[in-house]
């Protein structure tokens, strides 16, 4: 069964290590802040300038002036700081994030992403993604494997305009997690009740299965 936003922002906050300092993107990747691990402590980043961005408010901690780069109301953790976008730009273009979380409309097996235009959309555009991509090493993206309509997101070569060449090793979508490496796609872990066979067939890109492919714990 394909995993929910919920459950992909789940599975990547098992990622997180104890003192990383992380980026999340729009989107699913907002959700990792209700997933940190207990036991590590992590501070996240909003490129609009929060550093130590905490889980999502309850009603009563709504703080109308307290958002995140996507404009969803947000909660600080001890110790957060706020600051300008410049001096959150300076932190990602100086290699200061230790991972990154990114959603994508496509990816392929070069490592390429294509993530902020679909042409003839209006799509709020690049924000600080293509910083993100260049400025760090450990970047995951969350994605859906295929389209609406069945349509691998997982290409041989991206057709959308790039956000980003050569820059990302891992995908974690709602059917499986993939390293990219050597030009392929290699599977890593599956989604509960997802078989080989149905990821195979959702990834144009070539997809590399050795052995047997262990189901996601959560």
């Amino acid at each position: 069964m394909a995993l929910s936003r919920e459950q992909i922002a789940q599975r990547v906050a098992q990622e997180l290590k104890d003192g990383y300092y992380v980026n999340l993107g729009i989107g699913i990747p907002t959700l990792v802040a209700n997933y940190v691990p207990e036991g590590i402590e992590v501070m996240l980043q909003s490129e609009n300038g929060l550093l130590g961005m905490g889980r999502f408010p309850t009603e009563e901690e709504v703080d109308a002036d307290l958002i995140n780069a996507g404009k969803q109301t947000v909660t600080m953790t001890a110790g957060a700081s706020l600051f300008d976008s410049a001096e959150s730009f300076a932190m990602i273009r100086g290699g200061h994030v230790d991972l990154t979380v990114l959603g994508a409309f496509e990816v392929d097996v070069e490592g390429n992403i294509a993530s902020y235009m679909i042409p003839g959309k209006l799509i709020k555009g690049m924000g600080g993604a293509m910083d993100l991509v260049a400025g760090a090493d450990n970047i995951i993206v969350t994605m859906t494997h295929a389209s609406k309509h069945g349509v691998s997101k997982l290409l041989n070569k991206c057709t959308l305009p790039l956000t980003g060449k050569g820059c990302i090793k891992k995908v974690l979508t709602d059917l499986a997690f993939i390293e990219i490496k050597d030009g392929k796609f290699h599977l890593l872990e599956r989604a509960p009740g997802v078989s080989v066979e149905e990821i195979q067939q959702l990834t144009e890109g070539e997809l590399v299965v050795n052995g047997e492919i262990p189901e996601m714990q959560f």
